[in-house]
Order: C-alpha cells, then sequence, then structure tokens
C-alpha cells in the first residue's frame, strides 16, 4: 500500500498531484501551523507575461502561532474576481479552458469563510475535472516525524519542491519556454483529458 501524508493547498502544484495519483491512501494534514510565503494561500499560473503569482489574501492575527485550520480569509476586496480574471488571460486560449470553466469558474464566486475549505474544494474541483477520485484521510495530530506514510508535506513549500516534470506544450511556451511544476490548472487546461495520464507517468 503506497499511503501518503499531504497538505490541501489551493489549486496545488502538479507535484501534490503526481503524488496523490500514485497513492492507495491519502493523508491530508489538518494540524500543523500556517507559514507565510508557502502554497497553502498560492498558486503559479503561466500568464502571458511568464509566470505569476495568485496569492490568496488571509486575516491576520496577532498569535504567534496560527493553525492552518483556523486561518480565515481576508474579505475587504474581491481576489476571487481578480484571480478568476488572471487565469482567464493566461488560458483562455488553451485546448480545454472552456471545456473546464464551468466547473472552476463557482469557486470564485462561493464565500469561504477558512482556508483550508479553500484549499479542500478546489483540489476537489480539480479530481473531479481530471476524472481522478481518491478517498482520503484527515489528521487528528500533528507528528513532526511521520512512519507509517510516505511524508509529501515538504511539497507545500515551492522553494524546497525542486522536482522536474516532463515538458508539455503550454499557451505562452514559444515565448517565454516551458515552465515547471505550475498550478495543476495548468495542465488541466493544456493537456484535459490526458492530464491523469501524464500526472501518473511522472516520477517524484
Amino acid at each position: 500500500m503506497n499511503n501518503i501524508i499531504i497538505h490541501p493547498s489551493y489549486f496545488p502544484s502538479i507535484s501534490h498531484f503526481v503524488a496523490i495519483a500514485k497513492a492507495d491512501v491519502v493523508t491530508f494534514e489538518m494540524e500543523d501551523n500556517f507559514q507565510k510565503q508557502t502554497n497553502r494561500s498560492r498558486m503559479y499560473i503561466y500568464s502571458p507575461n511568464g509566470i505569476q503569482l495568485l496569492n490568496v489574501p488571509v486575516k491576520h492575527t496577532k498569535e504567534a502561532h496560527q493553525r492552518t485550520k483556523d486561518v480565515k480569509l481576508e474579505t475587504a476586496f474581491d481576489w476571487q474576481k481578480q484571480h478568476f480574471k488572471s487565469l482567464e488571460a493566461a488560458y483562455r486560449t488553451s485546448p480545454f479552458f472552456e471545456y473546464f470553466e464551468d466547473d472552476i469558474a463557482p469557486i470564485f464566486q462561493k464565500k469561504h469563510t477558512f482556508l483550508l475549505d479553500l484549499n479542500l474544494e478546489t483540489m476537489s474541483i480539480v479530481s473531479k475535472c481530471l476524472r481522478m477520485e481518491f478517498d482520503y484521510e484527515e489528521t487528528t495530530e500533528y507528528f513532526h516525524e511521520v512512519t507509517d506514510k510516505k511524508d509529501f508535506r515538504n511539497l507545500i513549500n515551492g522553494k524546497k519542491d525542486i522536482a522536474f516534470f516532463e515538458p508539455y506544450t503550454q499557451v505562452f511556451g514559444e515565448k517565454h519556454g516551458y515552465l515547471n511544476n505550475l498550478s495543476i490548472l495548468d495542465l488541466l487546461f493544456n493537456e484535459g483529458r490526458y492530464a491523469l495520464e501524464y500526472l501518473r507517468k511522472q516520477e517524484l
């Protein structure tokens, strides 16, 4: 049995879904402390100008350590509209954007309170688009070391995620070259129904 533990994140990087596609049982880390500057609250897409960061704003507290599951979204400005506009600018001309648009768009209209609920829903939507249904468990306690599962929690820190994957055709590839390990949306909009097969062929 290939059991893994991994963080839920916002439209995760391709590496997340490579790990999940090869797993028999997936456990989501629910008890960690929130860290800024990680993919817990951000994704990277391929814009007309190259790589673009889309960051989810969260409410800041005075607590030194806040659990990720307690982190609330900032609703003072319409970041969702901005994110969807950025996705449109990046992928409107991709082969599969229109095919998946109706599946993806509602998440940018729904008002979540907690970051973790948003992340879990983005992962659920993408797995349905990929036709990759998977069962997952949730941690109830935090352990720094895990011995009974393959630990992929480091993938949440983009700087430590050094996986390199087989190039596929990207919308602005001729302009800026291949950009590796972007959000799963990049693969989905460019490869569509072939995306799951691609994920299963990659190595972490």
